[in-house]
């Protein structure tokens, strides 16, 4: 039989949804690429908050999951194309891959593998922090956003069965893009000063940058004629900042892994559509450049500026 649904990924947000998914019942195997995490994960579980594990398959190998009829995709921007490549081996002819990564181009990536009938993308502003490989923290509730698709209905259940808050859109450009201006704005900051999230807030130079960030973000937006969902893009990034103010970005959290980061797929995809649309974002460039340029320094299991990485609220 079956698993239920295959999750692609074994870091934080990966760990954090098959934790809960398992826990309700769903029967759920991971794939992945992390030996550490997926040795983990298999001794002792998918563990949230400190809890005991939940049961899940963890494997490496897209053998043992052929046939699976849902996938929840959660692999960091630059690992799409291996993903892709992984899911054409597993997904079902009528099953439904959901990337609910951060930045743009993956679902570009995923449907030219699969085909545009196999592929639905969302967005998700749940938290979470990886504390060692298999444990996570849980760093913020928040909402799934689902592209509505003719395949969705089981898909949508099981994440209603875990507690997850699910919503469906007709149209995603405007959800997909108000994370956008939200994460060019914090995570890349947060990288390279290695600031928790509201600590930009008290720091005026960032906070300067946050906001022209988001206000470039919205500028490439609006060329496209997506309409967000709110007038103040600044003042959107500063209300997140405060209500997310302990979170570890997701971007920091993989510079002090010492692992490459999402600036790409997020600033650097800004500034490539903007030229397209000729529309400048120069701090967008010159901050996508600086996270580029950090040094890649090995894990870093304590750091001055941060603290222990521990669960917090």
């Amino acid at each position: 039989m079956n698993p239920n649904i295959l999750i692609v990924g074994s870091g934080a947000l990966a760990t954090l949804f098959a934790a809960r998914l398992s826990a309700a019942g769903v029967d759920v195997i991971m794939l992945g690429s992390w030996q550490e995490g997926l040795a983990a994960l298999r001794k002792n579980g998918a563990r949230l908050n400190g809890e005991d594990g939940q049961i899940v398959q963890a494997t490496n190998n897209p053998d043992d999951c052929r046939g699976v009829k849902y996938a929840l995709v959660l692999v960091k921007s630059w690992q799409t194309e291996h993903c892709a490549s992984q899911l054409v081996e597993c997904l079902a002819d009528d099953g439904l891959a959901v990337t609910l990564q951060n930045g743009l181009g993956n679902k570009i990536i995923l449907s030219n593998a699969l085909g545009l009938r196999r592929v639905s993308r969302g967005v998700t502003t749940l938290g979470a922090t990886l504390l060692v490989p298999g444990s996570v923290c849980s760093v913020g509730e928040g909402v799934i956003t689902l592209e509505r698709h003719s395949r969705l209905r089981e898909l949508e259940e099981m994440l209603r069965q875990a507690k997850f808050e699910v919503s469906i859109a007709a149209n995603m450009e405007p959800v997909v893009w108000s994370k956008l201006v939200i994460n060019a704005a914090i995570n890349p900051l947060t990288a390279l000063l290695r600031l928790k999230n509201g600590d930009l807030l008290t720091n005026p130079p960032a906070l300067a940058l946050m906001g022209q960030l988001a206000g470039e973000v919205a500028k490439v937006a609006e060329a496209l004629a997506i309409e967000l969902p709110f007038l103040d893009p600044e003042g959107a990034v500063k209300e997140v900042a405060e209500h997310t103010a302990e979170n570890i970005s997701s971007m920091l959290q993989d510079v002090l892994r010492g692992a490459p980061t999402e600036v790409e797929a997020i600033n650097g995809a800004v500034v490539r559509i903007g030229e397209q649309k000729g529309i400048p974002s120069p701090v967008n460039r010159t901050i996508c450049s600086l996270v580029k340029a950090l040094p890649v320094r090995g894990k870093i299991i304590y750091d001055p500026l941060i603290g222990d990485l521990q669960c917090v609220g």
